[in-house]
């Protein structure tokens, strides 16, 4: 038996490109199923899940959204209803990967069904925006493929059957490959940046696995936090060190390079205890290839390559920053620890070095100490975050926790 794959479209007006994808992965060995998301018409043939099935999971009707006289708020309530029901598919084991087609309409409809669907399942978007600026970072979920449907916004032809036979055969290819993330071990989920900035993850990866955990390190420039706040929200690590928290404040000063605006909120949310600390705390990064925003002109900035310019804050910004970092960590259900080098948090920012600022530092570790809640214990450390005594203390907390009962093996 074949990998099957869930086929999402408006079978009314796509039903000839939908019936395409789904002859290729039939050809290629696997099976299609399919999932129509229209509104107003029928397909040739009835699908698995019809239109109706797909609204009634979000707890409406067809002609009560037909009533509605609107076409946005119908396609809304058809994108609740796919990417619960499609939800609830996969949870029963119904389908191992899902292919969505469809122009503006359509694709916000799979940005919020692929986002339905845990990290490691197939998903495959063929769209006429695909790559586009109109999609937020925050909506994409942390795995999705995209493929631009190029010359098939009316019909078929040799151009878009070039788009449409390779993502049939990407998502099948895939489906038949993927290895989904295991929970043999009880998993640590990590934030960092590479090497030349922050060092902590080399000692402590290995120092974790040696207790019998794995670890999983994300690269914090937007997507890498995206995919750490998914598996946070899906209650999949033991614990996290969060120890490079730059993505709350790119989003807070409006960098589109962001994680969204529940990053370092979902492991609280889920009561996993979380370790936290200041890598890369004091840079906001902007896309390097687009002008700098007025506001940021006269700022000292560190261009890391020609994708990535990372600015430095001044202190009214830090101070921004910490009290931003202290309301998500108050909301936490299980036990947090911040753990504060007052020396510096990346290895530009060291006394001495290019990007430092003695006042800035202070400035946030002033603010730090003034409106840390209540329930997250402040662990000072005259050190540098890329310093061994660092990792050290990171390491005593952890096997205090372990110890205590607070992080479960």
């Amino acid at each position: 038996m074949g990998n099957r794959i869930l086929i999402v479209g408006t079978y009314d007006t796509k039903d000839d490109e939908l019936n395409y994808l789904a002859s290729v992965i039939r050809a290629q060995g696997g099976q299609a199923l399919t999932m129509d998301v229209s509104v107003l018409g029928d397909p040739k043939l009835p699908t698995d899940w019809s239109k109706h099935d797909v609204v009634a999971a979000a707890g409406s009707s067809i002609a009560e959204i037909i009533a509605a006289e609107d076409e946005n708020f119908a396609m809304q309530a058809m994108a609740r209803g796919s990417a619960a029901l499609a939800s609830r598919l996969h949870h029963d084991g119904r389908f191992d990967g899902v292919l969505v087609l469809g122009g503006s309409m359509g694709t916000d409809l799979a940005l919020d069904l692929c986002a339905a669907l845990p990290l490691g399942v197939p998903k495959y978007v063929v769209s006429t925006v695909s790559f586009s600026p109109m999609i937020p970072p925050d909506r994409l979920a942390a795995d999705i493929q995209m493929i631009l449907w190029a010359g098939g916004l009316y019909g078929l032809n040799s151009v878009c059957k070039a788009s449409l036979s390779q993502a049939a055969g990407a998502v099948l290819g895939a489906a038949r490959a993927v290895e989904p993330p295991s929970r043999d071990k009880p998993l640590i989920g990590m934030t960092s940046f590479g090497k030349t900035v922050l060092r902590y993850m080399v000692h402590l990866k290995p120092a974790l696995e040696a207790r019998g955990f794995e670890v999983a390190v994300f690269h914090a420039t937007g997507m890498g936090g995206r995919a750490f706040e998914s598996l946070a929200a899906d209650g999949a690590f033991a614990a996290v060190m969060d120890f490079a928290p730059q993505e709350v404040a790119n989003h807070l000063f409006g960098s589109s390079i962001s994680a969204g605006s529940d990053r370092m909120t979902n492991a609280g949310r889920m009561a996993v205890p979380q370790m936290v600390s200041i890598g890369c705390y004091d840079l906001i990064d902007f896309v390097g290839w687009q002008p700098m925003p007025a506001a940021f002109s006269d700022t000292p900035a560190h261009a890391h390559n020609r994708l990535l310019t990372s600015v430095v804050q001044t202190s009214d910004q830090r101070r921004a920053v910490a009290r931003e970092i202290c309301r998500k960590l108050a909301a936490a259900a299980a036990p947090v620890s911040f753990f504060l080098p007052v020396q510096g948090g990346n290895e530009w920012d060291r006394a001495g070095g290019p990007l430092a600022d003695p006042e800035g530092l202070a400035a946030f570790v002033d603010e730090m100490r003034r409106v840390c809640p209540a329930n997250v214990r402040l662990i000072e450390l005259d050190a540098h975050i890329n310093d061994a005594a660092f990792t050290d203390a990171v390491l005593a907390q952890f096997d205090e926790w372990v110890a205590s009962g607070v992080v479960r093996r």
